[in-house]
């Protein structure tokens, strides 16, 4: 008998639906919080989160980044909660992240900017949260309930909601029809076969995941959850920085992920995959463009900015199958829980 599909495959597999309902029903929060941040006019902007969602707030910098030419800092949120100091964010506008709205350090960072003069915005699945309640606006992500200790839907939903903010902000057509185009190419990228990772990995315990720009955030995304699910020492490096000290612990048979978005990047992040396969590692990367890493396959979305959604969903279904051959239960981490509160 078949053994029955883990919370984490069974949320893996509703990201698209999940994702089409955000579309539907998150219109409104949208069109809302980008009109204030086009009143507002921030000169800048910075992101407060933790774990998964401060990897998606690293997604949100790079795309606000390279559409906006609008810089996001990442804030302590200690700064707030534990020392107590105001920031100067009167010109600012503050993106909160939190899959539950609870945590009281996130919290606090977000209420300080608010009284400070920032506009600020909340991304949470709990639009009666605590973090909800301090913010100006708050972009619901729409995923239902997520039984999972390990994140997915939430994170994509926080990315995609992200991104749909800012090209409403520009008007961007492309990113736009790319973002509504997500769906079906997320059912193909849940069934993409990266198998051969789980493979290569055999008993080793440590490898290294590498991205570059909007990717990077998958990148360090991707070494959380080889940690948190699998209980392997996975370590997120951008392709820039790999090379400048890192390198040296790798050996014949090192497992490498490097994760490429279709962009201007990923001949570079390409590259360096290669240099590093011909040092002897074991070295996977999501391109066609490689000569000595292996090619994983890859789903490619309508846009740069949105390929790394698909690249994560791939991602997550492969380490839920690595967690599981490892006899470990993903959706009940050790010494994790579901909500983390920290101050």
């Amino acid at each position: 008998m078949a053994k029955p599909d883990t919370f984490m495959r069974q949320e893996i597999l509703e990201i698209p639906a999940v994702v089409e309902s955000l579309l539907t029903k998150g219109a409104a929060g949208i069109e809302a919080a980008a009109a204030a941040l086009v009143s507002h006019d921030p000169a800048f902007m910075v992101s407060v989160a933790r774990g998964s969602s401060d990897h998606a707030a690293t997604y949100v910098k790079y795309c606000s980044e390279l559409l906006l030419g609008l810089p996001i800092a990442s804030v302590g949120p200690s700064v707030a909660s534990v020392y107590r100091r105001p920031l100067r964010l009167n010109r600012a506008a503050c993106l909160a992240i939190s899959q539950s709205g609870k945590s009281p350090d996130i919290v606090e960072m977000a209420r300080a900017a608010r009284a400070s003069g920032a506009l600020t915005l909340a991304l949470t699945n709990h639009p009666e949260s605590d973090l909800a309640r301090v913010s100006d606006h708050t972009l619901c992500l729409h995923a239902g309930e997520e039984r999972s200790v390990a994140a997915t839907k939430t994170f994509v939903t926080s990315i995609v909601s992200g991104l749909w903010l800012l090209a409403r902000v520009k008007g961007d057509a492309e990113v736009l029809a790319a973002l509504h185009a997500l769906p079906k190419v997320l059912e193909q990228a849940a069934h993409a076969d990266w198998s051969a990772v789980g493979a290569a990995l055999g008993q080793r315990n440590s490898l290294f995941c590498l991205g570059r720009g909007p990717a990077y955030a998958i990148s360090n995304e991707a070494a959380l959850k080889f940690k948190e699910t699998c209980q392997l020492h996975a370590e997120s490096y951008s392709s820039a920085e790999v090379l400048h000290g890192p390198v040296s612990i790798v050996d014949g048979g090192f497992p490498v992920i490097a994760l490429a978005a279709h962009d201007a990047a990923e001949p570079l992040l390409v590259q360096v995959a290669d240099d590093i396969a011909a040092k002897g590692a074991m070295v996977f990367v999501t391109s066609t463009k490689a000569k000595r890493a292996v090619s994983l396959p890859t789903i490619r979305t309508a846009h740069p900015l949105t390929d790394p959604v698909a690249l994560i969903v791939s991602f997550y279904a492969m380490v839920e199958q690595i967690a599981r051959a490892r006899g470990i239960n993903p959706d009940a981490p050790r010494h994790l829980r579901k909500v983390t509160e920290t101050i």
